[in-house]
């Protein structure tokens, strides 16, 4: 998991102000553990262990579970992820834009426009919005306030605020988001040919590997337990060609986009029925999955 170093993440960070916690972390890495048997090892009582553990929870760092044991239920601790980096100084294209560009973020149920097939639905941070699996709430007014949303084919569109002023035309422009496949329940294992077009022209097709469920969202709510996270990727179209993290993936350049002054900017996100793998789309915002942000758009002239 990438972490940037910002207040946002203050959670994850205070962490490993504590050196109990980092001992505790040193712990779990070995095997998971019980309360009872963090006390005794680190020598300090099971109530100061649970608010340790509490932290360690809401940060996503470390995960528990109710089991038997041999005296009743107990809390079973485990760590969550595997490893985490630390982002120092965030990339050119995740920075705000200077000399007239700019940079903005769009909440993943702010679309203008859909066409969506089952499996689908929406959630918020605190509820489901409407009936899964009938695209008919994508209509809903609560679709504004998504933080996940997912379909088995078809596209959601999004209309990208544009301030560039006089004779300004764009020399590239990046979009990052959280994204994955959308299979039943989960599947790790489902691939998706994920389309990217930007005013009507699509700039890149990348395939998904599979839809994640196994481990808990770093963000994702408690009461969600279907798909928890996606993948962070970055779409650059500059006056070389179209890149997804850093990779080409196409010869279509900002040239082609007409992104000007006066000019209307759409985002669309689709998988075909047609694709050779359709595995459908999930999408996060920043109250869900693993990276707290929504569809950041940055343009640069």
């Amino acid at each position: 998991m990438k972490l940037d170093v910002t207040t946002n993440n203050m959670k994850v960070l205070e962490c490993f102000s504590s050196e109990t916690r980092v001992r505790i972390i040193e712990l779990l890495n070995g095997k998971p553990y019980n309360i009872g048997e963090l006390a005794e090892a680190l020598g300090l009582s099971s109530a100061i262990i649970t608010k340790h553990i509490q932290k360690l929870e809401e940060a996503g760092i470390v995960s528990t579970e109710n089991t038997v044991g041999k005296r009743g239920t107990q809390k079973l601790c485990s760590l969550h992820v595997d490893q985490l980096v630390l982002v120092l100084r965030t990339a050119a294209a995740d920075k705000p834009a200077d000399h007239g560009g700019f940079t903005v973020e769009l909440p993943v149920g702010q679309y203008i426009r859909y066409e969506v097939h089952p499996t689908c639905g929406l959630a918020s941070f605190d509820k489901r919005i409407g009936m899964m699996d009938d695209p008919r709430y994508f209509d809903d007014p609560e679709h504004t306030q998504a933080e996940h949303l997912w379909f088995g084919s078809g596209f959601v569109e999004y209309r990208i605020p544009n301030y560039l002023v006089g004779q300004a035309e764009a020399s590239s422009i990046a979009i990052s988001l959280e994204i994955c496949s959308e299979a039943p329940h989960y599947n790790e294992n489902w691939p998706s040919d994920i389309t990217f077009s930007i005013n009507d022209t699509a700039v890149a097709t990348w395939t998904c590997p599979g839809d994640f469920g196994s481990k808990r969202g770093l963000y994702t709510p408690p009461w969600w337990n279907d798909t928890q996270y996606g993948l962070h990727k970055t779409v650059s179209v500059t006056k070389e060609g179209t890149h997804v993290d850093g990779v080409r993936f196409s010869d279509v350049q900002i040239g082609q986009l007409n992104v000007k002054a006066g000019q209307e900017l759409r985002f669309r996100i689709a998988c075909p029925a047609s694709a050779a793998n359709c595995g459908g789309v999930s999408l996060f915002g920043k109250r869900f999955g693993n990276y707290p942000q929504d569809i950041r758009v940055t343009v640069t002239v």
